[in-house]
């Protein structure tokens, strides 16, 4: 019986062969009948009539000679369309149900076929069970291998995927720059998934404009990544474009929502709308598929990124419009991260710089030059400050200050302390008495801020140089100790060294905000022609030196330069910085002066009416030797009143100083602490019109107090500009 049905089947496919092509043509029907989107491109994605052929061809085979199921081989074109319905997410029970369903028509018409050759119902229902039995085994072997290819294609596209959200994640959003993050964008989306990524970002969101563009407006773009560079898009990076208003790209920005689009050969002209208005439509025909992916972050569109495909031969389809949008949107948060610290850190430095001197007032008792540096660190701009502040008596303030923390909440906090530090410079306060008033100004500041000592602090050197005691007395508030460099006299040999260079030996404070803790001022001897350095920590702290080396570098640098202030910032700033900082980094050099002895009288006198006679006389005689006769009445009148005060309210010792300088300043002084103040006289009254008098006659007066009493104190300009 086996061999009858053997040679009925073999008779059965021989028979067949011949129609072997009105077979596949109803397999092909069936088949696009369940799976319609693989005939949408014939030319590269459906079944032809020769795999068609061969399917059934295969079938027959094994109905003539017997083999196996395990040695089918499925055809290479019905393969490739298990691994494209994979790629286009085609659901697999989809495929195979299409693959069962369109081989029905075969099996159905070989057993009309193979009840027509024979009227044995023995042998027919025995032919039958064979044929259902091979035709069943014949799907299910080539099932496996279509479900093989399936699965390969899918984990293969799921792995492109994943390594493409790997690389967004590692590779895009290292560094803070806007460029360079768009770039990584572009260089990332063109690996394995798109073969030209341009990126244009909003003109506005690039610049801090705030205005709106309204939906019929053309919004301003700037093309500011693309890869490949020598991609067909022909516009260059840098350049401002806008997209037509009824464009895709236009709706794409106006709405926020993704397009795919579709330009293949029969709809090539809709290139030409997508193009910039200054890009040149040279290659267009060559790109058959595009995404236009709006970049959104924090509900706002800053761009948008183009993707384009022309030799990957698979257009983009909806899973690669998700995986495109998720890439773009991770992209996009990167992107405007670095677009809000460009901005943050440029304001941060415009303030920062507004509110630093950006000229120190020439004075004849120190040279002086200074340097700021921002750090390029991510954390962005510091609290970093600098002061040259002209006080009384010929003297001058010489500061330099560091705020914990970053950004514009330092420079913020750096403004407010360097204008305390000159209100207290002012009223001329010693400078452990300034930085505890300063420290109280900055616990009131956390206070009203709300912010613990660890997030509102900063350190202060605050040093007040005398050219006439050539003396410089100081206190440090939490602050590295500036260098000092003090002129050597000749040794025996006739040598004479450039400098004696160290830190002086004074204690550090503090830092301001902790409260409760006394600050020293220490005061130093500085012949003329001495260094003072001051900088912060930044100058000293790098990833390549310690301290103690800066240090030493700074000293050597300190005592061997014969430059002035500013080049010696130029040759500070070379050696201990040879990259860019990692911290901000202020230096300020001066270089002392002397005043001329013959331009400073000084005359102690008695608490006595008949010492004002004496005093006019002796300011007399000295301005006609200083030969500024023309000041003598103003000068004479303001001495006779501040004098006489001092004779009255103050006690002895009592002292007169006359300095000739840029100015010429008159100083009382006396042990008394009681400051003297501006009040309105009455008519009838005997007094209080004598510092009325010379407030009027003065450019500025004042009273400074010290560990003796106080001193009073007005200054009158010249009355010709050539001063000593």
């Amino acid at each position: 019986m086996v061999s009858e049905i053997d040679a009925f089947l073999h008779s059965l496919s021989e028979s067949l062969r011949p129609q072997v092509n009105e077979s596949a043509a109803a397999l092909l029907r069936r088949m696009g009948g369940e799976l319609p989107e693989l005939w949408e491109d014939d030319d590269r994605t459906a079944l032809t009539r020769e795999e068609a052929n061969a399917l059934v061809t295969a079938f027959l085979d094994m109905l003539d000679q017997g083999r196996k199921a395990t040695v089918i081989k499925i055809p290479n074109r019905t393969l490739q369309v298990s691994r494209m319905s994979a790629r286009r997410g085609i659901p697999l029970r989809r495929l195979l149900r299409a693959f069962h369903v369109g081989h029905l028509p075969m099996m159905q018409y070989v057993q009309q076929e193979a009840a027509r050759r024979t009227s044995d119902c023995r042998l027919l229902n025995e032919v039958t069970l064979r044929l259902m039995a091979t035709g069943f085994d014949y799907i299910d072997r080539a099932s496996q291998q279509i479900v093989a290819a399936y699965q390969a294609e899918r984990n293969d596209w799921l792995q492109r995927r994943l390594n493409l959200t790997d690389a967004a994640s590692r590779r895009i959003g290292t560094t803070l720059n806007i460029a360079r993050t768009a770039q990584e964008l572009a260089e990332v989306g063109a690996e394995d998934f798109a073969d030209l990524v341009t990126v244009d970002l909003l003109y506005s969101a690039l610049h801090e404009e705030q205005t709106r563009h309204p939906r019929s407006a053309e919004p301003l773009l700037v093309r500011i990544a693309q890869f490949p560079e020598s991609g067909r898009a022909s516009l260059p990076t840098g350049l401002t474009h806008t997209y037509a208003p009824n464009s895709e790209p236009a709706h794409a920005l106006n709405t926020g929502q993704p397009l795919l689009l579709d330009l293949s050969a029969p709809h090539s002209s809709v290139f030409q709308t997508l193009l910039p208005e200054r890009e040149a439509p040279t290659d267009a025909s060559g790109f058959h598929s595009m995404l236009l992916v709006p970049l959104q972050a924090r509900g706002r569109t800053i761009g948008l990124v183009n993707f384009y495909r022309d030799r990957t031969e698979t257009p983009f389809d909806e899973d690669d419009r998700l995986l495109a949008q998720q890439v773009a949107a991770r992209a996009a948060v990167s992107i405007d991260n670095a677009r809000r610290y460009t901005s943050e850190r440029r304001t941060a430095l415009t303030l920062q710089r507004s509110l630093l001197p950006r000229r120190l007032v020439a004075h004849s008792a120190l040279e002086t030059a200074f340097r700021y540096l921002p750090s390029s660190a991510r954390a962005g701009v510091g609290g970093d400050w600098y002061d040259v502040i002209p006080l009384s008596g010929a003297r001058v303030a010489l500061v330099m200050g560091d705020v914990v923390g970053r950004g514009l909440q330092a420079s913020v906090t750096m403004g407010r302390l360097r204008t305390a530090v000159r209100a207290f410079a002012e009223i001329d306060l010693m400078p452990d008495e300034l930085l505890t008033h300063l420290d109280d100004v900055v616990i009131r500041l956390q206070r009203e801020e709300g912010r613990s000592d660890a997030e509102l602090s900063a350190t202060c050197l605050y040093a007040v140089y005398d050219p006439v005691s050539r003396s410089c007395s100081m206190a440090s508030a939490g602050h590295v100790l500036p260098v000092v460099g003090i002129p050597m006299t000749a040794d025996n040999d006739g040598k004479v060294p450039d400098r004696s260079v160290g830190l002086p030996d004074m204690p550090v404070g503090p830092p301001l905000g902790l409260g409760g803790y006394p600050f020293e001022t220490a005061e130093i001897a500085l012949p003329e022609g001495s260094v003072l350095a001051l900088y912060t920590d930044g100058l000293i702290e790098g990833r390549t030196q310690d301290v103690d080396t800066a240090l030493r570098a700074m000293s050597d640098i300190v005592a061997a330069s014969h430059q002035s202030p500013n080049g010696l910032c130029d040759q500070l700033l070379t050696a201990l910085l040879p990259v860019r900082p990692t911290d901000d980094v202020a230096l300020l050099v001066a270089r002392t002066a002397a005043l001329d002895p013959d331009h400073v009288a000084i005359l102690d006198f008695p608490s006595t009416p008949e010492a004002v006679a004496r005093c006019r006389t002796f300011t007399t005689d000295r301005l006609t030797s200083w030969g500024l006769e023309a000041l003598s009445f103003t000068t004479e009148l303001m001495v006779s009143e501040l004098v006489t005060n001092a004779i009255r309210y103050g006690k002895s010792p009592i002292q007169l100083r006359l300095i000739y300088q840029t100015t010429l300043t008159c100083e009382v002084s006396d042990t008394s602490s009681t400051a003297p103040y501006l009040r309105r006289a009455h008519t009838y009254d005997e007094g209080g019109r004598g510092l009325l008098l010379v407030a009027q006659l003065s450019d500025r007066w004042g009273t400074r107090h010290n560990r003796d009493g106080k001193v009073i104190w007005a200054e009158q300009l010249l009355p010709t500009p050539d001063a000593p």
